[in-house]
């Protein structure tokens, strides 16, 4: 019997590890507590860790697996999570059609409120220098392919209908409010041989064994520290500016066509993406001391700054970042001197929403690879993107797909799903298509941080080209949603 435990089945068997503990029980008074074994331990409680357990959960091929999931927070808060209909919290994310198609098959997307969720129909991105445009909307495309571009959504909108979700299809053991130790490798007993599987011990002093451990614990994933997966990539010396504000209005398309827009500044982009009614989530790039600035502005000096980002030049938007107050009225005295077309920009910001102005360091950071022996990286604690492109939470989210289908193919044809030959799939499916993302994600952003010189006209020149091209501007809108052809 004790031979038989030694083997690597392709699940853990409850029932022979519990024959075996009877026949060959001894009282070792200082052995330490053995440590719960699991088939999948996941590290992370976010909207990629919560995915790929319930994917694995809503699978009859993998539901049997017994699972584990860690997470510092307390995740009772996230699941009853709740805000009145006007109070939108500032993190919110870009979903694809393909990502939410993905929700829908593992059964979450009924449980997030909907009424949060914002489809947009048409995107408006322009050079903030030379004016250069491109228009993205489905416009004389194939019939079938829909017309919502994205889904706007906070991210705790997302995370809490995962765990609702999870809760409804059960046998998940969650251990949250509690803090990761430490993550070594297991030792041989009388009875087992976990020599090769990983051991993550909590706070309170609880040991978890893994068949296969997932990191989805972020930019600085204890886990990716334990397999010795480096991480390679920058800082930008950027940051990311949020915040939730109220326009004049629904957006110029109504009620039921709702335009993002972005234009390109020299520091960094800035974008208002549309949530419901008249409210909009804001994400402006730019240098640390001018985000600083911002956050230091009173709400009517922040308001009149966010307008001036999407209507005036640059050369009058960095004046006004040397106020130290008083930008609502200069904002009000220069746009008397500044002809804008009012329809091709936001709708003007009314108000800004207490509590919500806020900023994070923006960087790339792309692990080596996504898996060692018995290890796997899913979403940030894989790859950090820059946020101009609304791609970092789909990326998480095809990490996701990709390895609840690895683990799934190893299941169905016996193999161990924590070996790294099972696991060279998930690597091959997706190391590639992330690494083009985020360098694309990466030249642009460089692409566009000059304010003047040759390059001015020639990107300007591209932009308008490619919305002239209404094939080419098709593929890149398909590629951007999840629906298009497999390039890598």
């Amino acid at each position: 019997m004790e031979n038989l435990l030694r083997r690597r089945a392709a699940f853990v068997c409850h029932s022979c590890v519990r024959s075996a503990r009877q026949q060959s029980w001894r009282n070792y008074s200082s052995v330490p507590p053995r440590p719960d074994i699991y088939d999948v331990v996941c590290v992370g409680g976010g909207p990629a860790g919560l995915s790929l357990l319930t994917a694995l959960r809503a699978n009859p091929n993998t539901s049997h697996l017994r699972v584990a999931l860690v997470e510092a927070q307390d995740l009772s808060r996230i699941r009853s999570w709740s805000l009145p209909p006007d109070k939108f919290s500032n993190r919110c994310s870009s979903l694809t059609p393909s990502s939410v198609k993905f929700l829908e098959q593992i059964g979450a997307w009924e449980h997030m409120a909907r009424d949060r969720v914002q489809p947009y129909q048409e995107m408006q991105v322009w050079d903030g220098v030379s004016g250069a445009r491109i228009e993205f909307d489905w416009a004389g495309a194939a019939p079938n392919t829909g017309t919502t571009i994205a889904y706007m959504t906070e991210n705790l909108n997302l995370t809490s209908g995962l765990l609702k979700r999870l809760e409804e299809l059960g046998g998940v053991s969650t251990f949250d409010n509690a803090r990761v130790e430490d993550i070594t490798y297991g030792e041989e007993t009388e009875e087992l041989d976990l020599r090769e599987w990983p051991v993550i011990q909590l706070s309170g002093g609880k040991q978890l064994s893994a068949r296969l451990l997932v990191g989805a614990d972020g930019a600085n994933s204890p886990v990716r520290s334990f397999a010795n997966i480096e991480a390679k990539g920058w800082d930008y010396n950027r940051h990311g500016v949020v915040a939730t504000v109220e326009l004049e209005g629904e957006g110029w398309g109504g009620e039921f066509t709702k335009i993002a827009y972005q234009r390109f500044l020299p520091t960094g982009p800035v974008a208002m993406l549309p949530m419901p009614g008249n409210y909009s989530t804001l994400v402006w790039s730019t240098t640390p001391s001018n985000a600083a600035f911002l956050k230091s502005l009173s709400p009517k000096d922040f308001t009149a700054m966010v307008n001036a980002a999407f209507r005036l030049s640059t050369v009058d938007l960095e004046y006004m970042h040397t106020q130290t107050s008083g930008q609502d009225e200069e904002y009000s005295w220069r746009m008397e001197h500044t002809p804008v077309d009012h329809r091709a920009v936001p709708q003007a910001v009314t108000a800004v929403q207490e509590g919500t102005i806020a900023s994070f360091p923006l960087k790339l950071r792309h692990a080596d690879t996504y898996v060692a022996e018995r290890v796997a990286l899913v979403g940030d604690a894989a790859h950090t993107v820059h946020p101009l492109a609304g791609q970092g939470l789909n990326q998480g989210q095809g990490d996701v797909q990709s390895l609840a289908k690895t683990i799934e193919y190893a299941v169905t044809h016996g193999q161990d799903i924590g070996v790294g030959m099972s696991l060279e799939s998930y690597v091959s499916e997706r190391y590639a298509a992330n690494h083009v993302l985020l360098g694309v994600c990466d030249k642009l952003h460089k692409l566009y941080s000059f304010g003047s010189g040759p390059l001015v006209p020639l990107r300007s020149f591209g932009l308008s080209a490619v919305n002239a091209l209404g094939p080419l501007k098709t593929f890149v809108m398909n590629q951007a949603a999840g629906n298009g052809i497999k390039v890598f």
